[in-house]
């Protein structure tokens, strides 16, 4: 049987990306979609992240160590990747992103044998066709606990919009994408006032606080979610970014999924027009943002 084994990396934003381009190219190839959950972690010294897919309704099999390319799986993974690069990309048994920009190549990929896939793959065109599957899949698994389901039904009783701001230095700091928090998020909020009445913000951030602080909404206008911090809770942040009916995401994919995922039927997302193309917060290249959802 064909085989895809895709290597998820990164946090959980950067994760679902991942799987949803490796099963878009598994469901139109016939092939087995088969998770590598570790080796994109091992060696994350920087930021130690860890794989979050468990909490979504993910059927894949995870990958064993041969499928992983161990032992010796840096070196091996090398090889495959210089050798694969001589070959046309739809052809290459070793597929690895080239550009941040929507990739046309990919859906033109034909699975013979078993493909190895590594990348970010930041763009709903890498399975816009298959997104109803796409979404079952990514249904997040109901947190249990009491916090997260009275908050939950908070969000659900009001005209919710989820405002997301990440940090990606010092909230005191000034400059680069901190800015945001001047000028892109002030419009934002000024444009959802304009299009929801009564509009209540839900404050997402690794740093909720400090984002309240700094947007300056009225305490009756906003409420912090500042009870899901650190990678194990992050589910849950997504999940309940997800009960919103508005959106004004951050330049993360995190907040990107948190709109994606929402079933709001007529919802408004609001989303960063800065183009970065370099260091973790890059943004802004071709394909990332779906055409319904507005920049500013």
């Amino acid at each position: 049987m064909n085989k895809v084994i895709v290597r998820i990396v990164g946090g959980i934003g950067n994760q679902l990306f991942c799987y949803a381009a490796a099963r878009r190219l598994a469901i139109v190839n016939n092939a087995e979609l088969i998770i590598d959950n570790v080796s994109g972690f091992t060696h994350d010294y920087k930021y130690r992240r860890t794989y979050q897919l468990d909490h979504f309704n993910i059927t894949a099999r995870k990958s064993s160590s041969w499928e992983r390319l161990e032992p010796f799986e840096r070196y091996r993974r090398w090889v495959m990747r210089k050798v694969s690069s001589f070959k046309p990309f739809e052809m290459r048994a070793f597929i690895k992103e080239e550009r941040m920009d929507f990739d046309p190549r990919f859906l033109d990929i034909r699975v013979s044998g078993k493909i190895y896939l590594e990348g970010y793959w930041q763009s709903e065109n890498y399975f816009k066709d298959v997104e109803g599957l796409i979404r079952d899949d990514l249904r997040i698994l109901t947190p249990v606990d009491l916090q997260n389901r009275k908050m939950a039904s908070v969000i659900n009783c009001c005209n919710s919009v989820a405002l997301h701001v990440r940090w990606f230095h010092d909230p005191n700091s000034s400059g680069g994408v901190n800015n945001l928090v001047d000028g892109y998020y002030k419009r934002a909020i000024k444009l959802i006032k304009k299009r929801v009445p009564n509009a209540h913000f839900f404050i997402f951030s690794d740093d909720p606080i400090a984002a309240q602080q700094r947007i300056g909404l009225p305490d009756n206008q906003v409420t912090p979610v500042f009870h899901n911090q650190g990678d194990e809770h992050a589910y849950a942040d997504m999940w309940l970014m997800s009960q919103c009916q508005h959106f004004i995401i951050a330049n993360s994919s995190f907040s990107w999924w948190g709109a994606w995922l929402s079933k709001s039927m007529n919802k408004t997302v609001i989303a960063p027009a800065l183009e970065l193309r370099e260091g973790e917060s890059s943004w802004g290249f071709d394909g990332l943002i779906p055409d319904e959802w507005i920049k500013l």
